[in-house]
This record gives C-alpha cells, sequence and structure tokens, in this order.
C-alpha cells in the first residue's frame, strides 16, 4: 500500500514538474506523511532517486520540439550540477532553517511580479546573445543549483521565472530549459545523497517509472497548449508553494 501511495504521488509530481517545476511540493510531503519515522535525508534522497529521471526524460522531449539554445545551456547545467554538489555538502555543516522563512516572501514577489506584467513570457524574445547569455544562463544554474541542494523547494519554478524575467525567454522555452538545469541539479544532489547511504533503492525504480508516465503527460499538454498554458499553471504552482512554504516556516 505506501508504495502504491507514494508511486501516485510520484506520477502527479512528475506532471506538475514538466510543466513548470514544483513536482517537489508533491512527492516529498507524499514522502514524509507514508513514512513519517524515516530519517529526512533518506525521503529527500529516494526524492531525488525518482524525479531526477522525469526531469531528464522531460528535457528530452521538449528538446524535440523547442529551440534549445545548446551553446548556453549545457555549460549552465555544468555550472548547475557544481553548484547543487556544493550545496548538498554544504547543507551538512550549515542549517538551512533561516531559508524556511525567508521562502514564503521570495516566492510572493515572485507571484506577484507575475502577475503585474501580464505580457511576461508570453513572447520569446531572448535579451542576451552570443556569451553575455552563456554568462547569465551560468551565474542563474550555479546559484539555484546551490539552493537546491542546499534546500530545494521551488527550484525548477525558479529556474522558469529568471530563464523569463532575466533572459527574456517565454513561458514554453523557459521550463524547457529549466528541465536540463534542473536534471544537473538533481543528478548532483542524488549522488551526495547516494554516497552517505540516504536513498531507497528498492522504491527508487518504481517512482522513476511512475515519475517518468507523469512527465511525459506533462510534457505533452505543455507542448500541445504552449507559454500560456505554462504561464497559468506556473501561477498555480507557485501560489500553492507559498501556502506550503509558509505553513512549514510559520504554522507547523
Amino acid at each position: 500500500m505506501e508504495l502504491l501511495l507514494v508511486s501516485l504521488a510520484s506520477v502527479l509530481a512528475g506532471f506538475v514538474d514538466a510543466i513548470v517545476g514544483g513536482g517537489g511540493l508533491v512527492l516529498v510531503p507524499a514522502l514524509f506523511a507514508v513514512f513519517p519515522t524515516t530519517h529526512p535525508a533518506t525521503l529527500f534522497g529516494t526524492n531525488k532517486s525518482a524525479s531526477v529521471w522525469g526531469t531528464a526524460m522531460s528535457a528530452v522531449q521538449y528538446s524535440r520540439r523547442v529551440d534549445m539554445h545548446w551553446p548556453t545551456l549545457l555549460p549552465a547545467a555544468a555550472a548547475g550540477f557544481a553548484g547543487s554538489f556544493l550545496g548538498a555538502w554544504a547543507v551538512t555543516v550549515i542549517s538551512p532553517e533561516f531559508l524556511r522563512r525567508l521562502l514564503p516572501f521570495v516566492l510572493l514577489g515572485v507571484l506577484l511580479y507575475t502577475l503585474a506584467r501580464k505580457e511576461l513570457g508570453r513572447e520569446h524574445v531572448p535579451r542576451l546573445a552570443g556569451r553575455a547569455q552563456t554568462l547569465a544562463a551560468c551565474a542563474i544554474g550555479s546559484v539555484l543549483g546551490f539552493y537546491d541542494g542546499f534546500f530545494g523547494p521551488g527550484t525548477g519554478s525558479f529556474f522558469v521565472f529568471l530563464f523569463v524575467r532575466v533572459l527574456g525567454y517565454d513561458f514554453l522555452h523557459a521550463s524547457a530549459s529549466a528541465k536540463l538545469l534542473n536534471t544537473a541539479t538533481n543528478l548532483a544532489a542524488l549522488i551526495l545523497f547516494a554516497l552517505k547511504g540516504h536513498v531507497w533503492w528498492h522504491y527508487a525504480l518504481a517512482l522513476a517509472v511512475a515519475n517518468v508516465a507523469g512527465s511525459l503527460l506533462g510534457t505533452h499538454m505543455a507542448l500541445k497548449h504552449g507559454a500560456s498554458f505554462v504561464r497559468v499553471v506556473f501561477i498555480f504552482v507557485v501560489s500553492a508553494l507559498i501556502l506550503k512554504t509558509g505553513y512549514d516556516a510559520f504554522l507547523r
């Protein structure tokens, strides 16, 4: 029964994550609810063992239909990998508790900005080119990679927002690009968790298959309905993240 419940959660997490990020909002709470006495690091590691496959498959699917600027995105993914590994190490020596109370307000700022700028992310008009675009993408990758390894909630949504706001991508191209970087950050964190023995490999396969199934469906929906659809889902997911992180920070 436990495997069935968390597998269903993994399907939904893959679906949400493929469109706009935020899949951890679904799967991580499900793992904590089903296995309340398990060490948190093991549940986080098991979550990464599923989500890395879903984001990777989503990145592949997007790359077949969306123009991906590889000279920019591959170095940014490498920066994200390095940042995430460093962040995962940092959390072993520094408590991320201060971020727990800050995060809801950061997410609220992202939501209000997106709502106020109604045309934000509707058209794909990159603001930067060449080395400037690559450096900006690498900066985004390294900072959010560190955040993903150190704390994590909302990383995919932050990737989407910054690709839209900083680089001028529309929501569809931003989501496609975010999947590649998020795959790198998930992989780095997973490697560290695995080295420390914090992955339930007997659950990993089933959760990965379920996550990929949800990811394929989510990617199909995003490609079918375009940037406007991704924007709506983005607003919904960020709103849900605000409620979840606000509850965790101030009411739990």
